[in-house]
């Protein structure tokens, strides 16, 4: 590494990534913890096609702040 480099690292969740880039476009919003939302309660997609994946996780929700989206769920399929 330079030495103009900093040594530190700042591991960020994919929620903290997107609320930054949310950020950088003057959109206010922030991170909610796993689980704790009424969003993520239910199933994520149906089981009657074929297309849907079976292996869905949750990786939590963006409270959005002024806009007419209260939540953004983020999910990880595969």
């Amino acid at each position: 590494m330079h030495d103009s480099e900093p040594d530190t690292i700042v591991l960020k969740s994919k929620n903290e990534e997107f609320c930054d880039m949310l950020k950088a476009i003057d959109v206010e919003a922030t991170t909610k913890e796993i689980a704790t939302d009424q969003v993520e309660k239910g199933d994520y997609y149906s089981r009657y096609f074929v297309q849907t994946p079976r292996m869905v996780t949750n990786k939590g929700c963006i409270e959005i702040k002024n806009s007419n989206i209260d939540v953004v769920q983020i999910i990880q399929k595969g």
